[in-house]
């Protein structure tokens, strides 16, 4: 089996209300995160993130639109993780994105990715996730969709 690639996509997946999906991870009941998963050889970053939004929820953001938000994080590899990467790999470069929905839809899991899944508005996902980087995200989600950072739009249903 290759070896992973040390550069990876995030998509958070949000509706214009800001309620967030999470996926539970399922090496790590608990840990809760958006969409996540590595750049394939030859793939660019879109087509990796389109690609882990249809793995892990079956949703085809192909006609739905992917923002690719021009940010990068950089993060130390947790250990236990490290085998799957060449010799000597320690960190990651992960690429954010974002993929807006009209409302919730319910998710498709990859069994072997994610136990459950959950909508939760933007702050409550934030701290959710065991992840910074993925937590720094959503944290700034309104300011990225320009409702400002006090509250959101409300749901209407």
């Amino acid at each position: 089996m290759p070896y992973k690639n040390p550069v990876s996509v995030l998509v958070v997946i949000h509706t214009p209300a800001l309620d967030v999906l999470l996926l539970e991870r399922a090496r790590h009941p608990g840990f809760w995160q958006s969409v996540t998963g590595s750049q394939e050889d030859g793939e660019t970053l879109c087509a990796t993130a389109r690609r882990e939004v249809l793995e892990e929820t079956g949703i085809d953001a192909d006609a739905a639109g992917i923002i690719d938000w021009q940010k990068t994080n950089r993060y130390e590899i947790f250990a236990e993780w490290r085998h799957r990467y060449a010799p000597g790999v320690t960190e990651n470069t992960e690429h954010v994105f974002s993929l807006c929905l009209p409302e919730p839809v319910a998710v498709t899991l990859a069994p072997d990715e994610h136990l459950a899944w959950r909508w939760l508005p933007w702050r409550e996902a934030a701290a959710a996730c065991f992840s910074w980087s993925n937590r720094d995200a959503i944290l700034e989600l309104p300011q990225r969709l320009g409702v400002g950072t006090t509250e959101p739009p409300r749901r209407t249903t």
